[in-house]
């Protein structure tokens, strides 16, 4: 019995010290380094694609087989930008794969033909935004002309929506508009302006004016949820969406993204139990239920907002925060790592794979990246965790140190037994 046990405490041991490795060891590339793993991340999630993961994910949300491969390509799309013109060919063919898929009566199922743009802004404009990553691969004088067609159309197809709306938020389903489906969708219209003759400079500034008169009178930020007509507020900012257009609002104004970012990270970013940051569904002082989006809240905080909101934080130059989420996403995410693979959560999930992964490239297609913002993530944060690993690292040899030190007790005692023995002989001895 005492042997298994000594077995188990190896074990939780090293599975201590690899925690806290993975706390400790950079797991963020920041908008121009390599991030770790991701490329062996994007290789699993190929294949789990291949063998459906898209369809189990659609099982989850109405959008997970759309999402699943929209973010494996808008990720292959990350990395070949990291990579000289040359060598994009793999990230390239791998985008054009994934834009295929969303283009395909199974990408357009889920939503409707009818609505104004076609399938909706949430169709529209992810869409359309890794069209434009995909043409963004390759060097200006060599794009191909159809992909090239193909994106300025359906960017005016947006632009045409957004200038006849009276809200600035757009159906993605009929009767129902989020903010951030707009946002996506109008800063695909900026990158279109970055990569082709400019045309949406007007629409993108009424967009900004209209956006700014509708904001959450709460927090300050776009609100989950409008009203249709009008896009006036109907439910209080959120993370599951506030994260996503974080990352996306840096690229269509620099300056309002930096103020609503600062908002977003002060009413949402918490370090629950002091274990690190970590980021809530609601606002700080608010408190509701969680959904298929924000998956179930363990005190207040949503896993998946907590993963997307590493890809803001590094796209507004916030090192800090991103890195700590990253380091944080590593020691609880449990990566699996074979010679061509990692995996989160054991490869139970492929998505959230893709999210992280999407997450980790994060950086700004079209504005500079911004200087980095005041850090509110103290140095000495993951304390607290490697005193939790070094607390779970030692528990099982609890019982081994306490028999160690109580012989060392009995040895010392009979040490001291002989000394006082000693000496009382040697006094007898004395005349």
């Amino acid at each position: 019995m005492r042997s298994f046990r000594r077995v188990c405490a190896v074990v939780l041991s090293g599975l201590a010290l690899l925690g806290a490795v993975r706390l400790v060891v950079p797991a963020a590339g920041g908008p121009g380094g390599a991030p770790p793993g991701v490329a062996r991340q994007l290789a699993f999630l190929r294949a789990a694609l291949d063998d459906g993961a898209g369809t189990d994910a659609q099982a989850l949300f109405p959008e997970g087989w759309f999402f699943a491969h929209a973010l494996y390509g808008l990720a292959r799309v990350e990395l070949g930008m990291r990579q000289p013109a040359g060598k994009r060919a793999e990230a390239l063919r791998e985008a054009r794969w994934a834009l295929a898929r969303l283009e395909s009566p199974a990408g357009t199922a889920p939503f409707q033909a009818a609505l104004t743009p076609a399938y909706g802004i949430f169709w529209q404009g992810w869409t359309n935004w890794l069209r434009g990553g995909v043409l963004a691969l390759q060097p200006a004088d060599r794009r191909d002309p159809a992909e090239a067609a193909r994106f300025a159309t359906a960017s005016a197809a947006i632009g045409r929506a957004f200038d006849t709306s009276d809200s600035p938020f757009l159906p993605a389903y009929p009767g129902q508009a989020w903010p951030v489906d707009s946002t996506v969708a109008v800063a695909s219209l900026r990158l279109h302006d970055a990569l082709l003759p400019p045309r949406f400079a007007g629409t993108v500034s009424r967009w900004l004016d209209d956006v700014r008169q509708r904001l959450d009178p709460g927090t300050g930020l776009m609100p989950h949820r409008v009203e249709l007509v009008t896009g006036a507020p109907t439910e209080v900012a959120r993370a599951t969406s506030q994260t996503m257009i974080q990352r996306f609002l840096v690229d269509i104004d620099p300056a309002f993204a930096r103020e609503q970012y600062l908002r977003f990270r002060d009413r949402f970013v918490a370090t629950p139990l002091g274990l690190g940051p970590a980021v809530r569904e609601y606002p700080d002082g608010v408190d509701g239920p969680g959904d298929v989006d924000s998956g179930p809240l363990l005190l207040g905080v949503s896993l998946s907002a907590t993963v997307v909101a590493l890809g803001a934080a590094q796209a507004q130059g916030d090192a800090a925060l991103a890195g700590a989420l990253a380091n944080y996403g590593d020691l609880v995410g449990l990566p699996a790592d074979t010679p061509r693979t990692r995996r989160y959560a054991l490869g139970v999930l492929p998505i959230g794979d893709a999210f992280l992964a999407w997450a980790k490239t994060a950086r700004p297609w079209v504005a500079d990246p911004p200087p980095p913002p005041p850090a509110t993530v103290a140095w000495w944060w993951r304390l607290p965790l490697l005193a939790l690993l070094l607390g779970v690292g030692m528990l099982l040899w609890l019982p081994d140190l306490s028999r160690l030190a109580r012989r060392r007790r009995t040895e010392r005692g009979g040490r001291l037994g002989r000394a006082e023995r000693s000496a009382s002989a040697a006094v007898g001895l004395l005349p």
